[in-house]
């Protein structure tokens, strides 16, 4: 047996042996950066917004229509929904009512309003349920919070004596809203525990929560700012924290195990950084550029509102990467040598004791799994196929006030109307009617005769013309809610069947526009693009496993196995959000949801794909025997992806616990991913499938061989730590 020569450690390693000789130098860097961005933040302040634009779709046709004849208008409404059982006649409560409107005319933010005793205003048919339009001077996204507090409050001043009032909008909907902070709080301190059990000390559980924070909150500062140059939406800062936590926190947990297993082996706290950062930490790096690639992935569907979501996530991904390869070893340096008698010592009485070493649950469950492979794979594949079959049903939307808190304004306007004036009355549907035979108003005249009449729906307004009286908007109000799929089967019908048969009767273009149309106009364009995004994401992860493992099997099955996973989650949200188990209010899928929750858990799977399998391919080049790699691979890779997964589970899972409908669902999906994954398919389903395959997983036509880069993530210590013949036998067992 030949003494191990010093190796020469490649980029990552380098990098990690300069920050933890200079660590007080990279702390200071990382904190200048993270003061830095949130000094300049501080300062310009946040210009989050919204891009709703959805490209060559009908409804996006109809908006531009209607804004190039001067009908768009620069600002929102908002309604005070008011409802009394002896009727809003009623003089005293009249007279209370108007003096409140004229009082919230006078508000900041507030052009005009509307009364419910103006000619033709809405009152429902009994009298007892009305509303005023609050007109404002700007869009609703744009609203301040306070301003709408105060329209919120003034109008509340009128309630007495049976009165109820409410407000009702797109911008009330922000009083609905709870306080940041708490799931985001909760799973931190979750995390935390975990790390404590598996770590056994608060200081080395304390080190990935700190690498994690200090990536997200240099991220957040950094996207704050670049909210002045590019359109971000005001939740994406919440979604970054969901996935920064959760990725931060695993990237840092799956190098600081690997230099845990280093100290045990005998290392110094400066081997056993650089060796880390040369073997985890090239998986962190790959692991994270997939992720990567599968978000900018998001950018070929060509919707705005995506786009930047997409973009923000995906540098939340690279600054945790980073995070974790240069701040990381320098917190290893500060504390090594604490660490160093701690883990050696705890080894030490373990061994003293007799207790099986490390890992050994994990060999033995890889025994029983490949005693019976094909049993083990059959019906873990059967039982996540059932889970992910739900997911055939998916109907994507987008949540309204009617998925708002129960004892919200906002809910509580919305039902209202609804009771007041039918189901349909929250999102009416916008017929835009250009041109005609006789002209547009009379083309509007008569699709408000058709659709009136028209199974689905309870009322159509007769048509308003624009200034220039070339173009007519006919508001159509359907029988059933806005999220209900009879609505949706009604905007088909009229671009299918009745707008077609109407444009040929009077030669006017008719176009179905509003916001439960662009709905479905937008889950259309995602479907429609989906198969180039699965093809860009999917391909290219192919290859770049290909070039990292030089094997054609292992790439196909990590792809199969990823999509599973996600199929699994998509279906859990689908029983969950949509059908309304466990007493959640059933609805729709958030439309971007199932996109966004693909790319990150596609990335995300592949962490686990390539720790697990890096390590099985370490001991496969060791070796040459494949069970014994695959046993081998899962004893030193079992407790730590199962704990990253736990971590991952409770930082995703916490964000159920908010008060946005979004954010639940998002977390509660990537949270059944990241249990599947984990624990089902990568302490399952893998070993089973590299039992099945042998040594034909690492299998790579020559042609390919030639054509793909070679990207290792094992250091090449075999030949160092045996003898000559030692190291040239797994060789010939290979051949």
């Amino acid at each position: 047996m030949t003494t191990r020569p010093p190796a020469r450690g490649g980029v990552l390693a380098r990098v990690a042996g300069w920050a933890h000789r200079r660590r007080w130098l990279a702390i200071g860097l990382w904190l200048a950066v993270l003061i830095g961005v949130w000094a300049g933040a501080s300062a310009a302040g946040n210009d989050y917004r919204e891009d709703y634009a959805i490209p060559g779709t009908e409804s996006q046709e109809a908006a531009d229509l209607l804004a190039a004849h001067g009908s768009d208008r620069a600002g929102d409404t908002l309604g005070i929904v008011m409802a009394h059982d002896g009727g809003l006649e009623d003089p005293a409560i009249r007279d209370r009512v108007e003096s409140m409107l004229a009082d919230v005319a006078e508000l900041p933010a507030v052009a005009g309003v509307v009364s419910l005793y103006e000619d033709g205003a809405p009152l429902s048919g009994d009298g007892t349920i009305g509303y005023a339009t609050v007109v404002l001077d700007v869009p609703s996204e744009q609203m301040l919070p306070e301003d709408t507090e105060r329209v919120f409050d003034t109008a509340r001043e009128a309630r007495g004596d049976g009165l109820t009032v409410e407000l009702g909008g797109d911008a009330a909907r922000v009083l609905a809203e709870g306080e940041g902070g708490a799931a985001e709080g909760l799973g931190i301190m979750a995390a935390l525990v975990i790390l404590v059990f598996m770590f056994g000390t608060v200081v080395a559980a304390g080190l990935p929560v700190i690498t994690a924070l200090f990536a997200v909150g240099s991220t957040i500062g950094l996207i704050i700012l670049l909210s002045h140059a590019f359109t971000i939406a005001d939740h994406t800062p919440y979604v970054m924290m969901l996935v920064g936590l959760g990725v931060g926190i695993d990237y840092a947990l799956l190098s600081f195990a690997r230099y845990r297993q280093e100290l045990v082996a005998g290392a110094t706290p400066a081997e056993a950084t650089t060796r880390a950062m040369d073997a985890a930490g090239r998986t962190v790096f790959f692991a994270g550029c997939t992720v990567i690639l599968a978000l900018l992935g998001l950018v070929v569907l060509g919707l705005g509102s995506l786009q930047g979501l997409a973009l923000s996530v995906a540098l939340t991904v690279l600054v945790t990467m980073v995070a974790s390869l240069t701040l990381l070893p320098a917190l290893l340096g500060v504390f090594g040598a604490r660490f160093a008698r701690q883990f050696t010592a705890r080894a030490a009485r373990r061994a003293a004791k007799g207790r099986a070493p490390d890992g050994a649950f994990w060999r033995r469950l890889g025994g029983a799994v490949q005693r019976r492979p094909l049993a083990a794979l059959v019906v873990a594949v059967v039982a996540l196929g059932a889970l992910a079959a739900p997911a055939l049903s998916l109907r994507l939307g987008f949540a309204d006030a009617g998925n708002d808190p129960a004892g919200s304004t906002s809910r509580e306007a919305y039902d209202l109307l609804s009771e007041g004036f039918g189901p349909g009355f929250n999102g009416p549907l916008v017929v835009v009617v250009d041109g005609g035979d006789a002209g547009a108003l009379a083309a509007g005249e008569a699709a408000t005769a058709a659709l009136g009449g028209t199974e689905g729906v309870a009322t159509a307004t007769p048509p308003i013309p624009t200034e220039d009286g070339e173009v007519a908007t006919v508001l159509v109000f359907p029988d059933s809610a806005p999220q209900d799929e009879a609505t949706s089967e009604l905007v088909e019908a009229l671009r299918g069947d009745v707008l077609p048969a109407l444009a040929a009767e009077t030669g006017a273009d008719h176009l179905v526009g509003g916001a439960t149309a662009a709905t479905e106009d937008y889950a259309d364009k995602v479907a429609e693009r989906m198969p180039l995004f699965l093809a860009i994401v999917v391909g290219l992860s192919l290859l770049l496993l290909m070039a990292v493992f030089r094997s054609v099997l292992i790439p196909l099955k990590a792809a199969a196995l990823n999509l599973l996973s996600i199929g699994a989650a998509l279906g859990a949200m689908t029983l969950v959000f949509q059908e309304g188990a466990f007493g959640v209010d059933g609805g729709p899928i958030e439309a971007f949801l199932p996109v966004m929750i693909f790319a990150i858990v596609f990335g995300l799977s592949m962490d686990y794909e390539i720790f697990l399998v890096s390590r099985i391919h370490e001991e496969w080049e060791r070796t040459g025997d494949a069970a014994h790699s695959v046993r081998e691979g899962l004893a030193r890779t079992g407790s730590v992806i199962t704990a990253a997964g736990a971590i991952m589970i409770v930082v995703f899972g916490a964000f159920v616990a908010s008060p946005d409908r979004m954010l639940q669902q998002m977390g509660f999906g990537m949270a059944v991913a990241i249990f599947v994954d984990a624990v089902i398919i990568r302490c399952l389903i893998v070993p089973a499938a590299m039992q099945l395959m042998g040594r034909r997983a690492w299998w790579l036509p020559a042609p390919l061989a030639r054509a793909l880069p070679s990207l290792r993530l094992e250091r090449r210590e075999a030949a160092a730590t045996t003898g000559p013949e030692e190291a040239r036998e797994p060789r010939r067992a290979r051949r």
